[in-house]
Protein backbone atom coordinates (compact mmCIF):
# COMPACT_ATOMS: atom_id res chain seq x y z
CA UNK A 1 0.00 0.00 0.00
CA UNK A 2 1.49 3.36 -1.09
CA UNK A 3 1.77 5.89 1.89
CA UNK A 4 0.42 9.60 0.49
CA UNK A 5 1.69 12.98 2.37
CA UNK A 6 0.88 16.35 1.21
CA UNK A 7 4.40 17.35 1.43
CA UNK A 8 7.33 15.09 1.32
CA UNK A 9 10.78 16.33 2.49
CA UNK A 10 13.67 14.31 1.34
CA UNK A 11 16.68 15.03 3.86
CA UNK A 12 16.75 15.22 7.30
CA UNK A 13 19.75 17.61 7.97
CA UNK A 14 18.78 21.26 9.11
CA UNK A 15 17.31 22.47 5.84
CA UNK A 16 15.16 19.36 5.81
CA UNK A 17 14.22 20.33 9.78
CA UNK A 18 13.69 23.63 9.07
CA UNK A 19 11.11 23.66 6.66
CA UNK A 20 9.41 20.49 8.65
CA UNK A 21 9.10 22.65 11.61
CA UNK A 22 7.44 25.64 9.47
CA UNK A 23 5.35 23.67 8.15
CA UNK A 24 4.24 21.98 11.13
CA UNK A 25 3.78 25.50 12.55
CA UNK A 26 1.37 26.03 9.49
CA UNK A 27 -0.77 22.43 10.87
CA UNK A 28 0.78 20.79 7.06
CA UNK A 29 0.73 17.27 7.01
CA UNK A 30 4.05 15.80 6.29
CA UNK A 31 6.89 13.40 6.73
CA UNK A 32 10.91 13.61 6.22
CA UNK A 33 12.75 11.16 5.36
CA UNK A 34 16.74 11.36 5.94
CA UNK A 35 19.05 8.69 4.80
CA UNK A 36 21.17 8.11 8.00
CA UNK A 37 20.55 9.50 10.72
CA UNK A 38 19.76 13.73 12.05
CA UNK A 39 23.03 15.27 11.93
CA UNK A 40 25.16 12.62 9.46
CA UNK A 41 27.54 14.87 7.88
CA UNK A 42 28.50 16.71 10.79
CA UNK A 43 28.90 13.90 12.57
CA UNK A 44 30.46 11.64 10.49
CA UNK A 45 31.98 13.57 7.59
CA UNK A 46 33.87 16.15 10.03
CA UNK A 47 37.42 15.04 12.00
CA UNK A 48 37.63 15.10 15.08
CA UNK A 49 39.00 18.94 15.84
CA UNK A 50 36.50 20.28 13.32
CA UNK A 51 34.88 23.77 14.36
CA UNK A 52 32.55 26.36 12.79
CA UNK A 53 34.04 28.96 10.80
CA UNK A 54 31.18 31.27 11.51
CA UNK A 55 29.94 32.54 15.23
CA UNK A 56 27.91 30.98 17.22
CA UNK A 57 25.30 33.66 16.91
CA UNK A 58 25.02 33.09 13.38
CA UNK A 59 23.27 29.59 14.40
CA UNK A 60 19.49 30.16 13.89
CA UNK A 61 17.23 27.38 13.13
CA UNK A 62 14.01 28.35 12.99
CA UNK A 63 12.84 29.29 16.64
CA UNK A 64 16.19 27.55 17.77
CA UNK A 65 18.42 30.76 17.72
CA UNK A 66 22.26 29.42 19.69
CA UNK A 67 21.38 29.69 23.16
CA UNK A 68 24.78 28.98 24.94
CA UNK A 69 27.01 31.22 27.10
CA UNK A 70 29.53 31.72 24.13
CA UNK A 71 27.98 33.53 20.88
CA UNK A 72 30.76 35.08 19.79
CA UNK A 73 32.55 31.61 19.84
CA UNK A 74 32.94 28.43 17.25
CA UNK A 75 31.05 25.39 17.92
CA UNK A 76 33.00 22.29 17.76
CA UNK A 77 31.64 19.12 15.78
CA UNK A 78 30.06 17.53 18.64
CA UNK A 79 28.58 20.64 19.88
CA UNK A 80 27.10 21.28 16.33
CA UNK A 81 25.74 17.45 16.72
CA UNK A 82 24.10 18.42 20.03
CA UNK A 83 22.25 21.52 18.41
CA UNK A 84 21.19 19.81 16.25
CA UNK A 85 19.59 16.83 18.45
CA UNK A 86 18.54 19.42 20.41
CA UNK A 87 16.47 21.14 17.74
CA UNK A 88 14.62 17.84 16.95
CA UNK A 89 13.69 17.28 20.18
CA UNK A 90 12.24 21.13 20.80
CA UNK A 91 9.71 20.54 18.42
CA UNK A 92 9.42 16.28 17.43
CA UNK A 93 9.20 16.40 13.73
CA UNK A 94 7.72 13.76 11.85
CA UNK A 95 10.71 11.71 10.76
CA UNK A 96 12.14 8.52 9.34
CA UNK A 97 15.81 8.14 9.79
CA UNK A 98 17.53 5.09 7.50
CA UNK A 99 15.04 5.61 4.22
CA UNK A 100 17.07 6.12 1.25
CA UNK A 101 14.92 7.78 -1.70
CA UNK A 102 15.85 5.71 -4.64
CA UNK A 103 13.70 8.24 -7.24
CA UNK A 104 11.30 11.17 -7.52
CA UNK A 105 8.92 11.65 -10.54
CA UNK A 106 5.30 13.24 -11.16
CA UNK A 107 2.78 11.04 -12.02
CA UNK A 108 -0.78 12.78 -13.07
CA UNK A 109 -0.34 15.62 -10.48
CA UNK A 110 1.02 14.01 -7.91
CA UNK A 111 5.01 13.05 -7.26
CA UNK A 112 5.73 9.25 -6.88
CA UNK A 113 8.53 8.81 -4.17
CA UNK A 114 10.52 5.53 -4.03
CA UNK A 115 12.59 4.65 -1.13
CA UNK A 116 14.16 1.78 0.86
CA UNK A 117 11.31 1.25 2.45
CA UNK A 118 8.35 1.45 -0.24
CA UNK A 119 6.57 4.28 -2.53
CA UNK A 120 4.65 6.63 -1.16
CA UNK A 121 3.06 9.50 -2.91
CA UNK A 122 2.71 13.72 -1.94
CA UNK A 123 1.35 16.97 -3.08
CA UNK A 124 4.66 18.98 -2.88
CA UNK A 125 8.06 17.48 -2.43
CA UNK A 126 10.84 19.68 -0.80
CA UNK A 127 14.43 18.41 -1.87
CA UNK A 128 16.55 19.46 1.34
CA UNK A 129 19.87 17.47 0.72
CA UNK A 130 22.43 20.51 -0.38
CA UNK A 131 24.69 20.57 -2.95
CA UNK A 132 27.60 18.19 -1.56
CA UNK A 133 26.95 14.78 -2.47
CA UNK A 134 29.80 12.55 -4.30
CA UNK A 135 33.48 13.31 -2.95
CA UNK A 136 35.89 14.48 -6.07
CA UNK A 137 38.75 12.11 -6.08
CA UNK A 138 40.50 13.02 -9.82
CA UNK A 139 41.18 10.19 -11.95
CA UNK A 140 44.90 10.91 -12.01
CA UNK A 141 44.86 9.73 -7.74
CA UNK A 142 44.69 5.86 -10.15
CA UNK A 143 48.50 6.43 -10.91
CA UNK A 144 49.85 6.68 -6.79
CA UNK A 145 51.25 3.64 -5.56
CA UNK A 146 48.94 1.29 -4.02
CA UNK A 147 51.19 1.55 -0.86
CA UNK A 148 49.78 5.44 -0.10
CA UNK A 149 46.75 5.93 1.84
CA UNK A 150 44.12 8.16 -0.02
CA UNK A 151 41.33 10.04 1.36
CA UNK A 152 38.80 12.43 0.60
CA UNK A 153 38.63 14.79 3.12
CA UNK A 154 35.37 13.74 4.08
CA UNK A 155 37.12 10.60 5.10
CA UNK A 156 39.75 12.30 7.33
CA UNK A 157 39.40 12.22 11.71
CA UNK A 158 42.86 12.60 12.88
CA UNK A 159 46.63 12.90 12.81
CA UNK A 160 46.99 9.55 14.83
CA UNK A 161 44.77 7.85 12.28
CA UNK A 162 47.32 8.04 9.36
CA UNK A 163 49.84 6.40 8.64
CA UNK A 164 53.77 7.71 10.47
CA UNK A 165 54.68 9.13 7.57
CA UNK A 166 54.84 12.82 5.46
CA UNK A 167 51.06 13.86 4.21
CA UNK A 168 50.11 15.61 0.41
CA UNK A 169 47.08 17.77 0.96
CA UNK A 170 45.54 18.59 -2.20
CA UNK A 171 43.25 21.07 -2.33
CA UNK A 172 43.39 24.82 -0.35
CA UNK A 173 39.70 25.25 0.32
CA UNK A 174 38.05 25.54 4.01
CA UNK A 175 38.86 21.95 4.58
CA UNK A 176 42.17 21.76 2.98
CA UNK A 177 43.66 24.47 4.73
CA UNK A 178 42.12 23.51 8.13
CA UNK A 179 43.23 19.96 7.55
CA UNK A 180 46.67 20.95 6.94
CA UNK A 181 46.47 23.02 9.87
CA UNK A 182 45.35 19.83 12.23
CA UNK A 183 48.36 17.94 10.32
CA UNK A 184 50.79 20.64 11.08
CA UNK A 185 50.19 21.10 14.42
CA UNK A 186 50.23 17.78 15.14
CA UNK A 187 53.89 17.55 14.07
CA UNK A 188 53.43 15.68 11.07
CA UNK A 189 55.61 16.88 7.48
CA UNK A 190 52.70 18.59 5.69
CA UNK A 191 53.06 19.27 1.52
CA UNK A 192 50.36 21.74 0.41
CA UNK A 193 48.91 21.92 -3.15
CA UNK A 194 47.75 25.69 -3.09
CA UNK A 195 44.83 26.51 -5.47
CA UNK A 196 43.12 29.91 -6.46
CA UNK A 197 40.30 29.53 -2.85
CA UNK A 198 40.47 33.28 -1.38
CA UNK A 199 41.23 33.70 1.93
CA UNK A 200 39.76 35.81 4.96
CA UNK A 201 40.68 37.58 7.69
CA UNK A 202 39.26 36.87 11.09
CA UNK A 203 39.19 39.74 12.95
CA UNK A 204 40.27 43.40 12.09
CA UNK A 205 39.48 46.81 13.64
CA UNK A 206 38.33 45.52 16.54
CA UNK A 207 35.41 42.90 15.39
CA UNK A 208 35.31 39.62 13.80
CA UNK A 209 35.03 40.29 10.38
CA UNK A 210 31.39 38.08 10.45
CA UNK A 211 30.32 41.05 12.74
CA UNK A 212 31.14 43.71 10.46
CA UNK A 213 29.53 42.02 6.89
CA UNK A 214 26.62 41.57 9.10
CA UNK A 215 26.56 45.20 10.33
CA UNK A 216 27.45 45.86 6.56
CA UNK A 217 24.00 43.62 5.40
CA UNK A 218 25.85 41.61 3.29
CA UNK A 219 24.52 38.48 4.49
CA UNK A 220 21.23 39.94 3.24
CA UNK A 221 22.44 40.45 -0.11
CA UNK A 222 19.47 38.08 -2.56
CA UNK A 223 22.13 36.09 -5.36
CA UNK A 224 20.36 38.44 -8.27
CA UNK A 225 21.98 41.16 -6.53
CA UNK A 226 25.26 40.11 -5.86
CA UNK A 227 27.56 41.52 -8.22
CA UNK A 228 29.43 38.45 -8.85
CA UNK A 229 26.04 36.17 -9.24
CA UNK A 230 27.09 34.02 -11.95
CA UNK A 231 29.89 32.78 -10.19
CA UNK A 232 29.12 33.17 -6.56
CA UNK A 233 27.39 29.54 -6.44
CA UNK A 234 29.95 27.85 -7.30
CA UNK A 235 32.78 29.39 -6.08
CA UNK A 236 35.14 28.16 -2.90
CA UNK A 237 34.68 29.28 0.17
CA UNK A 238 37.24 31.52 1.79
CA UNK A 239 39.32 30.04 3.68
CA UNK A 240 39.56 31.13 7.77
CA UNK A 241 38.97 28.81 11.12
CA UNK A 242 37.18 28.82 14.10
CA UNK A 243 39.74 27.00 16.23
CA UNK A 244 41.04 27.95 19.60
CA UNK A 245 38.66 31.15 19.92
CA UNK A 246 39.31 31.92 16.03
CA UNK A 247 41.91 32.61 13.91
CA UNK A 248 42.79 34.13 10.23
CA UNK A 249 45.11 30.91 8.20
CA UNK A 250 48.01 32.36 6.85
CA UNK A 251 49.81 29.54 4.54
CA UNK A 252 52.91 31.80 4.39
CA UNK A 253 53.03 31.71 8.09
CA UNK A 254 53.09 27.48 7.86
CA UNK A 255 55.54 27.65 5.22
CA UNK A 256 57.99 29.91 7.77
CA UNK A 257 57.03 26.75 10.46
CA UNK A 258 58.57 24.15 7.75
CA UNK A 259 54.75 23.10 6.07
CA UNK A 260 55.62 22.41 1.91
CA UNK A 261 53.56 24.73 -0.25
CA UNK A 262 53.49 24.10 -4.02
CA UNK A 263 51.56 25.33 -7.02
CA UNK A 264 48.25 23.11 -8.20
CA UNK A 265 48.66 19.38 -8.68
CA UNK A 266 49.12 19.11 -12.41
CA UNK A 267 49.99 15.38 -13.17
CA UNK A 268 51.29 12.02 -11.70
CA UNK A 269 54.05 10.42 -13.63
CA UNK A 270 55.52 7.17 -11.55
CA UNK A 271 56.89 8.57 -8.46
CA UNK A 272 57.15 12.33 -9.66
CA UNK A 273 54.21 14.84 -8.53
CA UNK A 274 54.06 17.59 -11.36
CA UNK A 275 52.80 20.96 -10.40
CA UNK A 276 51.67 24.02 -12.10
CA UNK A 277 53.99 27.15 -11.59
CA UNK A 278 51.63 29.24 -10.10
CA UNK A 279 52.15 29.32 -6.00
CA UNK A 280 52.94 32.78 -5.93
CA UNK A 281 50.44 34.08 -7.61
CA UNK A 282 47.58 31.79 -5.87
CA UNK A 283 49.30 33.20 -2.97
CA UNK A 284 49.08 36.31 -3.81
CA UNK A 285 45.26 36.33 -5.01
CA UNK A 286 44.07 35.24 -1.67
CA UNK A 287 45.96 37.81 0.15
CA UNK A 288 44.44 40.19 -2.51
CA UNK A 289 40.61 39.10 -1.49
CA UNK A 290 41.55 39.36 2.27
CA UNK A 291 43.02 42.53 1.55
CA UNK A 292 39.69 43.88 -0.25
CA UNK A 293 37.37 42.53 2.56
CA UNK A 294 39.21 44.71 4.95
CA UNK A 295 39.24 47.83 2.45
CA UNK A 296 35.43 47.39 2.28
CA UNK A 297 35.06 47.84 5.86
CA UNK A 298 37.21 50.81 6.00
CA UNK A 299 34.98 52.46 3.52
CA UNK A 300 32.09 51.30 5.55
CA UNK A 301 33.71 52.74 8.95
CA UNK A 302 34.65 56.10 7.17
CA UNK A 303 30.97 56.61 5.75
CA UNK A 304 29.56 55.99 9.07
CA UNK A 305 31.68 57.98 11.33
CA UNK A 306 32.54 54.30 13.35
CA UNK A 307 34.81 54.74 16.04
CA UNK A 308 37.34 51.71 15.17
CA UNK A 309 40.71 51.00 16.29
CA UNK A 310 43.31 51.48 12.88
CA UNK A 311 45.36 48.15 11.64
CA UNK A 312 48.40 48.57 9.25
CA UNK A 313 48.27 46.88 6.17
CA UNK A 314 48.76 42.80 5.86
CA UNK A 315 52.73 42.12 5.08
CA UNK A 316 53.77 38.62 3.59
CA UNK A 317 56.12 37.03 6.08
CA UNK A 318 57.38 34.21 3.45
CA UNK A 319 57.81 34.28 -0.73
CA UNK A 320 58.34 31.28 -2.32
CA UNK A 321 61.94 31.87 -3.77
CA UNK A 322 61.63 29.43 -6.72
CA UNK A 323 59.23 27.32 -8.26
CA UNK A 324 58.70 24.07 -7.44
CA UNK A 325 57.94 21.92 -10.96
CA UNK A 326 58.26 18.20 -9.40
CA UNK A 327 58.67 16.35 -6.25
CA UNK A 328 59.70 12.67 -6.06
CA UNK A 329 57.03 11.62 -2.97
CA UNK A 330 58.40 8.10 -2.37
CA UNK A 331 61.60 10.18 -1.56
CA UNK A 332 59.60 12.69 0.64
CA UNK A 333 58.10 10.16 2.29
CA UNK A 334 54.61 10.80 1.66
CA UNK A 335 52.48 8.14 3.27
CA UNK A 336 48.89 9.66 2.60
CA UNK A 337 46.97 11.82 0.42
CA UNK A 338 43.83 14.04 1.31
CA UNK A 339 41.94 14.90 -1.48
CA UNK A 340 40.16 18.58 -0.61
CA UNK A 341 39.19 18.97 -3.88
CA UNK A 342 35.20 19.54 -2.94
CA UNK A 343 32.16 17.77 -4.12
CA UNK A 344 29.96 17.05 -7.16
CA UNK A 345 25.95 17.30 -7.21
CA UNK A 346 24.34 14.02 -7.82
CA UNK A 347 20.25 14.81 -9.05
CA UNK A 348 19.94 11.56 -10.98
CA UNK A 349 17.33 10.17 -9.04
CA UNK A 350 15.20 12.99 -9.60
CA UNK A 351 13.30 12.60 -12.72
CA UNK A 352 11.79 15.69 -12.93
CA UNK A 353 12.87 18.03 -15.93
CA UNK A 354 13.64 20.96 -13.86
CA UNK A 355 17.56 20.81 -14.25
CA UNK A 356 20.05 23.21 -16.50
CA UNK A 357 22.73 21.57 -18.89
CA UNK A 358 25.07 21.14 -16.11
CA UNK A 359 22.55 19.29 -14.03
CA UNK A 360 21.92 22.17 -11.62
CA UNK A 361 18.17 22.29 -10.70
CA UNK A 362 16.72 25.97 -12.35
CA UNK A 363 14.81 27.43 -9.36
CA UNK A 364 13.88 30.95 -8.06
CA UNK A 365 14.56 30.95 -4.06
CA UNK A 366 14.29 27.40 -4.33
CA UNK A 367 11.14 27.06 -6.24
CA UNK A 368 11.17 25.21 -9.45
CA UNK A 369 9.10 25.63 -12.96
CA UNK A 370 7.19 21.98 -11.91
CA UNK A 371 4.54 23.07 -9.77
CA UNK A 372 4.95 21.90 -6.02
CA UNK A 373 8.82 20.60 -6.44
CA UNK A 374 10.99 22.45 -4.01
CA UNK A 375 14.71 22.97 -3.19
CA UNK A 376 16.39 24.45 -0.36
CA UNK A 377 20.03 24.06 1.71
CA UNK A 378 21.91 24.69 -1.97
CA UNK A 379 24.34 26.97 -1.62
CA UNK A 380 23.26 30.50 -2.48
CA UNK A 381 19.50 29.44 -2.91
CA UNK A 382 19.00 32.74 -2.04
CA UNK A 383 21.32 34.78 -0.04
CA UNK A 384 25.17 33.82 1.17
CA UNK A 385 23.55 31.95 4.52
CA UNK A 386 21.21 29.50 2.41
CA UNK A 387 23.17 26.60 2.47
CA UNK A 388 24.24 27.62 6.26
CA UNK A 389 23.00 27.77 9.77
CA UNK A 390 22.61 31.62 9.43
CA UNK A 391 20.43 32.28 6.64
CA UNK A 392 18.00 28.86 6.03
CA UNK A 393 15.04 30.19 8.48
CA UNK A 394 14.88 32.81 6.17
CA UNK A 395 14.15 29.95 3.06
CA UNK A 396 12.83 28.04 5.05
CA UNK A 397 9.66 30.29 5.88
CA UNK A 398 9.71 31.73 2.17
CA UNK A 399 8.82 27.73 0.94
CA UNK A 400 6.64 26.78 3.44
CA UNK A 401 4.51 30.74 2.76
CA UNK A 402 4.43 29.20 -1.10
CA UNK A 403 3.24 25.38 -0.17
CA UNK A 404 0.47 27.03 2.58
CA UNK A 405 -1.61 28.35 0.58
CA UNK A 406 -2.96 25.24 -1.13
CA UNK A 407 -3.81 24.00 2.46
CA UNK A 408 -5.58 27.14 3.89
CA UNK A 409 -8.90 25.24 3.73
CA UNK A 410 -7.53 22.97 6.53
CA UNK A 411 -7.28 24.09 10.46
CA UNK A 412 -3.94 23.72 11.75
CA UNK A 413 -2.75 20.71 14.12
CA UNK A 414 -3.71 20.99 18.09
CA UNK A 415 0.31 20.73 18.27
CA UNK A 416 1.22 23.61 15.55
CA UNK A 417 3.88 25.54 16.73
CA UNK A 418 4.54 29.46 15.42
CA UNK A 419 6.94 29.82 12.88
CA UNK A 420 9.34 32.13 14.28
CA UNK A 421 12.71 33.22 12.90
CA UNK A 422 15.61 33.68 15.84
CA UNK A 423 17.79 36.08 15.71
Amino acid sequence: MTAHYRVLIVGGGQAGLSISYCLQARGIDHLVLEKHKIAHSWRSQRWDSFCLVTPNWQCRLPGYPYRGDNPDGFMQRDQIVQYIEDYVAAFNPPLKEGVEVLRVRQNRGRFEVSTSIGEFTADQVVIAVGGYHTPKIPRMAERLSPDVVQIHSSAYKNPQSLPDKAVLVVGTGQSGCQIAEDLHLAGKQVHLCVGSAPRSPRRYRGKDVVDWLAEMGYYDIPIDRHPQKEQARHKTNHYVTGRDGGREIDLRQFALEGMQLYGRLQHIQGYQLQFQANLKQNLDQADAVAASIKQTIDKFIAQNQIDAPTEPPYQPVWQPKETVATLDYAAANIGTVIWSIGYGTDFSWIEVPVFDGKGYPSHNRGVTPVRGLYFLGLPWLYTWGSGRFSGIARDAQYLADQIAPTYKRFAPSAHAIPCLIGS
